[in-house]
């Protein structure tokens, strides 16, 4: 299957037709046939790829309003004002500083020196908004991630730790500035005594929000500051005490993700009780979740990477009409083409419905 991946890849990325090893997918040749016709989304009611909106990983229309505004006249008040009236507590909050933040990052690196300015006029221009200081943190730790060897990376992170303070001294109320700060506790080695500290302030204004949690997560991971037993207890213990309407029962699934071995030797993997396990909790939590959840999608897209593997194709292709027209999240965020990576799934979901039968007018509904 991992080589199977890899040549959809060259097929979709690179405008190749590699037919012959496309054949040893399960399904024969119909799954050949589904795969090439994925690149015609259309029969699926899928998005073209050159229209996928890697911004984000599920529709914000008043973000992207927001977003658009504010890229073509460079003037930062839209994103003041839809923060302003985004509520502190919300999942909804966080999601979108993320967003403003990435954007003006993007903007950064297309136009070094010159890019993002708006982000840096808003902080100027209203030094005591709170939302202006929490994108400005996280854009912070986004820049100082992008290059941990680099000489500048403690200098930026302790920079961002500072805004993060500040934010958080103008919007106590708001749990945002101390889950940025969970980025920054992830860079600079907080000890677990001091990152137990700063979770404890997390957990006091926001105790069951996804987002924190999945910021947390990767600091307990094997390759930050813990283990994968640390963040098993991590991930099972917040799905354990998760209330009802919550997406923590889907935390595990991303703790199996980032712990998954660089090569696959083992055909059977995601078919392991451990990943079924976890596939199962992010699917009751997708069930329960409020249609609306701002963090829902990011564990639909999760979903559809683990159900693909698992060759659970008509459970992958419910989870890609919900999500399809966005690829803003993990795991496709972790490559240099979002939007190319997401196709392969797609395909791959398509050509294995495909494979045993099922076409568009079949699937369910």
């Amino acid at each position: 299957m991992e080589l199977l991946i890899f040549l959809i890849a060259i097929v979709m990325i690179g405008g190749l037709i590699v037919v012959p090893a496309l054949r040893r997918m399960r399904g024969g040749r119909g799954a050949v046939q589904g795969a090439v016709r994925a690149s015609d989304p259309q029969e699926y009611g899928f998005v073209p790829r050159e229209r996928l909106d890697v911004r984000l990983p599920g529709p914000d229309r008043q973000l992207i309003d927001a977003l658009e505004e504010v890229q073509a006249r460079q003037d930062w008040q839209p994103a003041a004002r839809l923060l302003a009236l985004t509520d502190a507590t919300s999942e909804l909050r966080w999601q979108r500083v993320q967003t403003l933040a990435g954007a003006a990052a993007f903007e950064l690196a297309q136009a070094p020196g010159q890019g993002g300015m708006w982000l840096r006029t808003w902080r100027v221009a209203a030094p005591e908004d709170p939302g202006a200081a929490a994108v400005h943190a996280e854009f912070l730790v986004r820049q100082a991630l992008l290059d941990p060897s680099s000489q500048d990376f403690r200098m930026i992170l302790e920079e961002a730790r500072d805004v993060c303070h500040e934010a958080a001294r103008l919007a106590p109320e708001d749990p945002v500035p101390h889950i940025i700060e969970l980025g920054v506790a992830r860079g600079l080695a907080y000890r677990q005594a001091d990152f137990e500290e700063l979770w404890t302030k997390v957990t006091k204004l926001a105790p069951h929000h996804m987002g924190a949690h999945l910021a947390a997560l990767h600091y307990w991971c094997e390759k930050w500051h813990g283990s994968q037993d640390r963040a098993d207890a991590f991930t099972h213990a917040a799905a354990a005490s998760a209330p009802e309407k919550s997406l923590l029962p889907a935390l595990p699934l991303f703790g199996v993700f980032e712990h998954l071995p660089e090569a696959n030797l083992v055909r059977t993997l995601y078919r392991s009780e451990v990943i079924i396990k976890a596939i199962e909790g992010a699917l009751y939590a997708v069930r329960q979740a409020p249609a609306d959840h701002p963090v829902l999608p990011h564990v639909r897209h999760l979903l559809v990477f683990f159900l693909v593997r698992a060759e659970r194709y008509a459970e992958a292709l419910e989870q890609l009409r919900h999500v399809d027209g966005h690829v803003g999240a993990v795991p496709w965020s972790y490559g240099a083409d979002p939007a190319a990576e997401y196709t392969v799934y797609r395909a791959l979901a398509v050509a294995g419905w495909e494979g045993s039968g099922g076409t568009p007018a079949t699937l369910p509904r």
